[in-house]
């Protein structure tokens, strides 16, 4: 399970704002999916990166998750 500190923000780790679309969240989603993803990206931060950048796309993209992180933080996971 990926650690998020308290700093983290689902919004800033996908680089879009809190009034994103649900479009414009998916756009950003795939634009550093493909960026990040291990098998293109050979750093050794890319798997950390590209595990944040999904947990962030799979709550945002929720209209329930979503709802529950912006009031809470949590992921609705937690």
């Amino acid at each position: 399970m990926l650690n998020f500190g308290r700093n983290d923000d689902f919004y800033n780790e996908l680089g879009i704002g809190k009034n994103s679309t649900a479009s414009e969240i998916k756009k950003a989603y795939f634009g550093l999916a493909k960026k990040y993803h291990p098998d293109v990206n050979k750093t050794s931060q890319a798997k950390d990166r590209f595990a944040k950048i999904a947990v962030a796309y799979e709550t945002l993209s929720d209209d329930g998750k979503r709802r529950v992180y912006d009031q809470t933080g949590m992921t609705g996971d937690e």
